[in-house]
């Protein structure tokens, strides 16, 4: 479990490698990411699965 002066810490690494101009477009780029695969899972769990796919199937054609 981390706590908070573990959390300042990788904080402080993650400013001494980036840079302060770097972390936002590192934060807008995770928040596509996590957004991207949050879609990817919302839709797996939408889709129709077994008998009763292949029958919407079958009344569509």
């Amino acid at each position: 479990m981390l706590g908070t002066p573990e959390i300042i810490l990788i904080v402080l690494v993650v400013l001494l490698l980036f840079g302060g101009k770097k972390i936002p477009e590192l934060m807008k780029g995770l928040g596509k990411g996590v957004r991207s695969f949050k879609d990817g899972v919302n839709g797996i769990a939408d889709e129709p699965s077994g008998d009763s796919a292949k029958k919407e199937k079958q009344t569509e054609a």
